[in-house]
């Protein structure tokens, strides 16, 4: 196995030695763990953050193939366990919680109340929008950010960042949606899913 010293300086080659602290140290929760929420939790480990609450109370299936993380040898399994396995495989030495648990507007913020930022990575607007009410109006120390809008085949560059209020930041083209019958496509959810990640990024670098 790779050893925690050889991570630490192939990042070190690349980056500066705060920037690994800080990173390192920043605490993040991804609340749904499909084709956002499984990319997201990627790109944050593959970008040195220290620890990681992953939380879905689904399973993988066929249908998640088309755009999410998981491959067959996932099939059948809670997706908490899933991504912990793929996370695994690109750093061992990770902080990695989780929860197979239905999120709700009254178990939210007793789930995301230590954690100063929280991606929402749901499919159902509905879901979403309790999600970031629920945790805006009680849970007022940590920030949110947010997918919306990434459906359908338009042009990957609609999909933007925006600061929507001081504790929000919506990813995504803020329109389209999955619901309207036009389905997810991998490049576009992945690329919202990079916005949020590195919004997330941003966030623990101090540059928001």
């Amino acid at each position: 196995m790779i050893s925690k010293e050889e991570l630490d300086r192939a990042f070190d080659s690349r980056f500066p030695k705060d920037m690994q602290e800080k990173l390192r140290g920043a605490y993040v929760a991804v609340a749904g763990l499909g084709g956002l929420g499984s990319h997201i939790a990627i790109a944050l480990a593959r970008s040195g953050v220290g620890h990681l609450f992953l939380v879905d109370f689904d399973t993988v299936d066929t249908t998640n193939l088309n755009r999410q993380a998981y491959s067959i040898s996932h099939l059948g399994k809670p997706k908490t366990q899933a991504i912990k396995e793929i996370l695994s495989e690109i750093n061992p030495y990770l902080d990695i919680q989780s929860q197979s648990v239905k999120v709700t507007e009254e178990n939210a913020p007793e789930l995301f109340g230590q954690y100063p930022i929280v991606c929402e990575a749901f499919d159902k607007a509905d879901q979403k929008a309790m999600l970031v009410s629920t945790l805006l109006e009680k849970v007022p120390d940590t920030i949110i950010v947010s997918g919306n809008g990434m459906a359908g085949l338009g042009s990957c560059n609609d999909i933007k960042t925006v600061h929507k209020m001081k504790r929000l930041y919506v990813c995504g083209d803020e329109k389209t949606d999955v619901g309207d019958g036009i389905g997810l496509m991998a490049p576009r959810v992945m690329v919202t899913a990079g916005h949020q990640a590195g919004q997330v990024i941003r966030l623990i670098l101090g540059l928001e």
